[in-house]
């Protein structure tokens, strides 16, 4: 099965881990026909039983490097899912548009509680995803890692639309 393995916060904040490496463990742990896309984080593979791999990458990563990264996988198909899902008219800058994938789909409650916080982000979950169109750019804002996480109550991570895009065109390929 076809998978699109998206690395929590990787080679940011002195958590570095090569490319190289990380497709080379992937390898090791039997993936198959693997691939990274530009050193953030975002792996291609075929894996049979992509929960039991995204949890032995994560202990692999933990193990060599010594800092732990959720992996957050996804199918070619539940990638396309969520752009075709993405909420809000997508317009220049398409980098403001990102989607947020969660290791989990979160609690009316918990959602509730983070559209009720008043950023000025536009936000929408819509299962495991959170779409996002930013007010002033990333890098601004106080929509943080920390705050989704304690807010929805798991970890995930983030990908502009055009890198989820990308993503899809390289995993069909």
């Amino acid at each position: 099965m076809r998978r699109v393995v998206l690395l929590r916060a990787v080679n940011v904040g002195g958590a570095r881990l090569p490319m190289a490496r990380l497709r080379a463990i992937a390898t090791d742990l039997g993936a198959r026909d693997v691939s990274t896309y530009i050193a953030s984080g975002n792996l291609l593979c075929d894996v049979d039983e992509p929960e039991a791999f995204d949890r032995a990458l994560e202990c692999a990563i933990e193990e060599e490097f010594g800092f732990f990264r959720e992996a957050i996988s996804r199918s070619v198909t539940e990638l396309e899912d969520a752009v075709a899902a993405h909420p809000f008219p997508i317009a220049e800058p398409r980098t403001a548009h990102h989607v947020y994938f969660l290791l989990r789909a979160p609690e009316p409650g918990q959602v509730a509680a983070l559209l009720d916080r008043g950023l000025p982000e536009r936000l929408a979950v819509i299962d495991r995803d959170l779409h996002i169109r930013y007010a002033d750019g990333v890098a601004h804002t106080k929509l943080t890692p920390t705050l989704i996480a304690r807010t929805l109550g798991c970890h995930g991570t983030g990908r502009n639309i055009n890198t989820v895009e990308r993503l899809i065109t390289l995993a069909r390929s």
